[in-house]
């Protein structure tokens, strides 16, 4: 009966889209590779049902940071925040018909028809930026951490939806955790990349405590770190923290099929590329952006697909928890 089950399930997944749902789920993936490229990098590697849910998620999850990181004024911000906290509530009591004008919604509710997404993860999404709206600062790794986990470690969870485990895979039940601490491992990478960026625009997410630690409690807005503060320090600091999220996170990776562990070892081992550089000079992040060349990605995507970074985490024998 279970197979039977899962037969159809897989059977509905594939079943094509009405040409309306195909035409949203098109302007889904054009946002995705616009706006994302990293992310739009690692879902090529998935079937084609799970690349268009992948981007109907990221589409939806840029308009909820679109509104958090744009002009508009405060109030205005969490009025259209709350709009998309409803327009997510059509989409979960199934009212979103394939002829709504709203392409994102539209390819949203059928991703959530084909798949067991956790949709509560996107209204921890929408929490999240309002913390961002809010001016929020953070003192402790713990109090970051709970940001993290609305803004990324909400989106492992929901791209688990999508991806699944493999049935009967030892140890599947702690598959959410691992894709929630591989987010934050990300969005630790992110804050790290943009330290300089987010402060020009007022925000410092590294926590204050870390700050005072190393003597960088003043803007890190400019090209050359702050005086008298181990600014070096600090980031290596951060880096040791997100290299102990991804050791934990990737235990994911054996759980997965081949093509989802590909494409969720894509994501990550572009990540924790990044991650290197800026340990290999931490000064790095005051000067731009830290990126990847394409060559270096494609290798990364091959590394996925060969299953390599699925058997060493399968070897990796459990420690203390990252988190």
């Amino acid at each position: 009966m279970e197979r039977r089950a899962a037969n159809a399930a897989r059977a509905a997944r594939q079943a094509p889209p009405s040409p309306q749902v195909f035409a949203a789920y098109r302007y889904c993936e054009a946002v995705t590779g616009r706006q994302a490229r990293n992310f739009a990098y690692g879902i090529r590697l998935l079937p084609t049902a799970q690349r268009r849910a992948m981007s109907a998620l990221y589409a939806f999850s840029r308009r909820v940071d679109d509104i958090g990181d744009g002009p508009l004024e405060t109030e205005v911000k969490r009025a259209r925040l709350e709009e998309t906290r409803d327009l997510l509530d059509l989409v979960r009591a199934g009212k979103v018909p394939d002829d709504a004008t709203d392409p994102v919604a539209v390819a949203l509710a059928d991703a959530a028809d084909r798949f067991p997404i956790p949709l509560g993860g996107l209204d921890e999404l929408i929490d999240g930026v309002l913390m961002d709206v809010r001016g929020r600062a953070y003192e402790t790794w713990d109090e970051l951490k709970e940001y993290c986990r609305c803004v990324a470690g909400a989106i492992g969870r929901l791209s688990l939806g999508v991806f699944g485990t493999v049935p009967d895979a030892p140890g599947a039940d702690r598959a959410p955790h691992y894709a929630d601490t591989l987010g934050l491992a990300l969005q630790l990478t992110n804050i790290l990349r943009d330290v300089r960026e987010d402060a020009a625009e007022g925000r410092t997410y590294l926590p204050r405590e870390d700050l005072a630690a190393f003597g960088c409690d003043t803007s890190l807005d400019r090209h050359a770190p702050p005086a008298g503060g181990d600014f070096a320090g600090l980031v290596r600091f951060e880096v040791g923290r997100a290299r102990a999220l991804f050791a934990e996170g990737l235990r994911l990776l054996p759980l997965l099929d081949r093509r989802s562990a590909a494409c969720v070892a894509a994501m990550a081992g572009i990540y924790h590329r990044l991650l290197a550089r800026i340990a290999r000079d931490p000064h790095a992040v005051l000067r731009g952006r830290v990126s990847l060349p394409a060559r270096e990605k494609a290798y990364v995507a091959l590394r996925g697909l060969s299953g390599l970074d699925a058997r060493l985490a399968a070897r990796t024998a459990p420690g203390e928890s990252a988190t």
